[in-house]
């Protein structure tokens, strides 16, 4: 059976985001900034051309913002995650069997396409893409799914391409592997590469041309599939269906210091619930439920604490009722008065399908009635926005939530946040 894969990835993706319903951001700089403002985890080419790094903290930037000279925006993950669905949908045209490997990029299986023009027809789905979502998009085909990689990033690097390469003669891929540097080949870690590197391997073409005894060996077998896949040969099937999270964390850094017991506990609640959320959507149920708290470690002026704990539930759960309370119980045994903290997290783990967990004896919870409230709070929350149904634990008023001065409107999925359009 022949493969063959193409790899769509999303052109600087939350900036484009923002680009499309504010078209007076096209041909400038724009950067997103991480959760409360802190540092730029996107940036638009007008931006990098600037010299902006990623990972710049903001106030280093902030003279340029303030100047005009930089567009800058909070993160909106309720938009992005919206855009990112609409281009899957689109894809999705192209072929039955899709992945979606992360918020903006795509794998498609075009293993049946192989008598078609690939080229044309790449360039049909970077179009489409475009003209349908406002999304610009960059495309790999290759007979593999490391070699698609290698393809999409070529394509976004050479103004030849210019977002579409197709890599299926050996020459090509060949040139490709060696234009590619070792660091840069999925799959190769920083240490990894380091190692390679001091053995004089520096490019794809050099790792491709090792033997597979000398990569199992120093490698493990991953390091083989990758040897495999950068050969030509597909080692790394195309996952429809992604596999159930076998641990969930919901954490984040506070808009403000809190120091008061009832902030934190709000807080962590919400944590908890969103937690319990995430293990539903994958129809899953956790036995542990971890909470941690901490200060901040880069203020020299405060106080420094930082601590964990880790409860086993009785039964396996994913309601919000239970995972808060026992999320309370355990951030009561860590909380200390006194201190400043800048943030606290929840981490369920022992994760299990929920058709397969087991029961305790002596357990007094109607768990039925759980599921149905559950079902009910999911309907609501999906409606009308996840903040309208919650937990009296989680509090109202939520002051310590995340700092997000720059954030644009939640355009695609707010009936308030509609643009209006006036015509004289």
């Amino acid at each position: 059976m022949t493969t063959l894969f193409a790899l769509c990835d999303c052109n600087n993706f939350y900036a484009s985001c923002e680009r499309v319903f504010n078209p007076a951001l096209n041909g400038k700089p724009v950067v997103v900034l991480s959760n409360n403002d802190g540092c730029v985890i996107a940036r638009s080419n007008e931006a990098k051309a600037l010299g902006i790094p990623m990972g710049e903290p903001y106030f280093k930037i902030r003279n340029l913002v303030e100047n005009g000279h930089v567009r800058a925006f909070s993160s909106n993950y309720v938009l992005y995650g919206d855009m990112s669905d609409r281009v899957m949908q689109t894809l999705s045209i192209f072929t039955p069997n899709v992945e979606v490997y992360s918020i903006d990029e795509c794998f498609l299986d075009l293993g049946d396409f192989y008598d078609i023009d690939l080229f044309s027809y790449a360039w049909e789905i970077k179009r489409t893409v475009q003209q349908w979502t406002g999304i610009p998009v960059s495309l790999g085909v290759a007979p593999t799914k490391a070699l698609s990689k290698v393809a999409n990033k070529l394509a976004k690097k050479s103004k030849k391409a210019n977002g579409v390469l197709v890599l299926t003669d050996p020459y090509h891929i060949k040139k490709a592997l060696e234009a590619t540097k070792v660091e840069d080949v999925w799959g190769i870690g920083g240490q990894y590469a380091k190692f390679l590197k001091k053995r004089n391997i520096n490019t794809a073409l050099d790792f491709s041309s090792l033997s597979e005894n000398w990569v199992k060996q120093n490698m493990t077998i991953v390091g083989v599939r990758l040897l495999k896949e950068l050969q030509g040969k597909s080692c790394l099937e195309l996952e429809e269906v992604a596999p159930p999270k076998k641990g969930i964390c919901t954490s984040r850094s506070f808009g403000k210091k809190v120091n008061t017991y009832d902030e934190l506990l709000e807080a962590t609640a919400s944590y908890a619930a969103k937690c319990a959320k995430k293990l539903r959507q994958q129809k899953s149920c956790a036995n542990l439920v971890t909470v941690f708290v901490t200060t901040n470690r880069y203020s020299e002026n405060d106080s420094q604490y930082s601590n964990s704990k880790t409860i086993c539930m009785p039964v396996a759960t994913n309601s919000d009722m239970e995972l808060i309370h026992y999320a309370s119980i355990a951030l009561k045994e860590i909380y200390r008065d006194g201190y400043w903290y800048k943030k606290s997290g929840v981490i369920v783990t022992e994760i299990v399908p929920e058709n397969r967990i087991q029961l305790d004896l002596l357990d007094t919870v109607d768990r039925n009635k759980h599921a149905k409230l559950m079902q009910v709070v999911d309907g609501l929350t999906d409606r009308f926005g996840r903040s309208k149904v919650r937990v009296a634990t989680q509090g109202v008023d939520n002051s310590w939530q995340l700092k997000s001065d720059f954030k644009s409107p939640c355009y695609t999925t707010r009936i308030s946040d509609l643009q209006s359009v006036y015509v004289r």
